[in-house]
């Protein structure tokens, strides 16, 4: 007896296939909203997350702007330079309490640089030999080789060299008119993109001893970098640093933990995600009222139908199964539909936002694909409940009588 109302139902959705079809595109366009904004969602943290899970081991030390640049105990006792920079004494210090992992003493700073016939600005990053090696690992190098000694050698960031043209065995002039020497490109990194630890793409890479001798400066740091031997202590290698140099009075060191700067981010792209996914199931709710509005409707003018069906036997329950048939199979098909065109509407986002599809097909992201679906379905079927218990509910009598 069911499969009777069940071919009622499907013969009212053919018999109104404009109606139908809007009442499916409202449904199409939520799950397409749902899916393709949590797709994007999942696969910005997932982008993120690769791109800085090989840095989460790091916590970065700076000197703070307020300070001056003095440690405990002020003046030369410290080896404080009164400027904003990391004295040798502090850097030993952290070197003392960071053990057994390892710091690493990084000079930076932007000066005038001749590329071929160009004369601009870059910046420039300077590392101990060893220490190159340990933040660039021979994986990131697009070509050539490392730096070496105060030979006057340097690697090259893969944004700066497509931009000024440059390859292994190129000169870059440093200083105006080369006052601080000439160095010689032995190596290009390959593209690194965000990094807690110090930023290559638009940088020229030297060894510490050439930028000391090019600049005339000795253990005066711009920043330490600390890597961690293990991740998941480096909250407490910040909590030490920080009780050793920093007080509520004088903060001499910003110091930053990476752990728990991906924490924020991921945080922060989780509301992102969650907004939007919200956004797209209001988008879905609205077209659950528009089904509510087309089924009472279609209750209005099928009431003398109704009527007959009633009283020739046909029970409430039959009648009410009649409608919710009809809303579960807009809210299959449409989902459906919405589901495929969400897989097309996550490559297009996905493209445009990532530059890649890489992380389109995972189980995370077609899971979303399934919920939208099943969310798309519930709405119908939700929205079709107060239609079909109205239809149930109608006197037989009353309903024959309706014109």
């Amino acid at each position: 007896m069911s499969m009777i109302f069940f071919e009622f139902a499907k013969r009212n959705i053919r018999i109104h296939p404009l109606r139908s079809a809007l009442a499916m595109l409202g449904i199409i366009i939520g799950v397409v909203a749902i899916a393709s904004m949590g797709i994007l969602g999942n696969s910005m943290v997932l982008s993120i997350s690769d791109s800085l899970s090989s840095v989460g081991n790091t916590v970065t030390v700076t000197p703070n702007s307020g300070s001056g640049g003095m440690g405990p105990g002020g003046g030369g006792g410290s080896g404080s330079t009164g400027s904003l920079k990391v004295s040798e004494y502090q850097f030993n210090e952290i070197q003392r309490l960071v053990a057994p992992s390892t710091a690493i003493a990084v000079y930076s700073t932007s000066d005038r640089m001749k590329f071929g016939t160009e004369n601009t600005a870059a910046s420039m990053t300077a590392l101990a030999q060893d220490d190159i090696k340990d933040l660039i690992p021979e994986s990131d190098i697009q070509e050539g080789t490392y730096p070496k000694g105060s030979s006057g050698s340097c690697m090259v960031g893969y944004k700066l060299a497509e931009e000024k043209n440059l390859q292994v065995g190129s000169r870059i002039q440093v200083g105006e008119d080369g006052a601080r020497g000439t160095l010689r490109v032995v190596g290009i990194i390959a593209e690194r993109g965000m990094s807690f630890d110090i930023s290559t793409d638009n940088a020229v890479i030297v060894t510490s001893d050439w930028y000391e001798n090019a600049y005339g400066i000795s253990g005066e740091y711009d920043e330490v970098i600390v890597k961690v031997k293990d991740p998941q202590t480096t909250a407490s290698v910040k909590a030490t640093l920080e009780k050793k140099f920093n007080t509520r009075d004088n903060k001499v060191f910003t110091i930053t933990d990476s752990q728990a700067t991906l924490a924020d981010i991921y945080s922060t792209f989780d509301s992102v995600s969650l907004f939007v996914t919200a956004i797209g199931g209001i988008a879905l709710l609205v077209a659950g009222i528009s089904i509510l509005n087309i089924m009472m409707m279609s209750v209005t003018e099928r009431t003398r139908e109704i009527g007959i069906m009633r009283s020739i036997g046909a029970k409430k329950k039959e009648v009410m199964s009649m409608f919710l048939y009809e809303a579960a199979m807009l809210g299959i098909l449409g989902s459906i539909v919405g589901g495929i065109l969400s897989i097309l509407g996550g490559y297009a986002v996905s493209m445009m936002m990532l530059q890649t599809t890489k992380y389109l097909f995972i189980s995370e992201n077609i899971l979303y694909i399934f919920e939208s679906i099943a969310f798309g379905v519930l709405i119908c079927i939700v929205c079709g409940i107060l239609p079909a218990w109205k239809a149930a509910n109608l006197s037989p009598l009353e309903a024959l009588r309706h014109e």
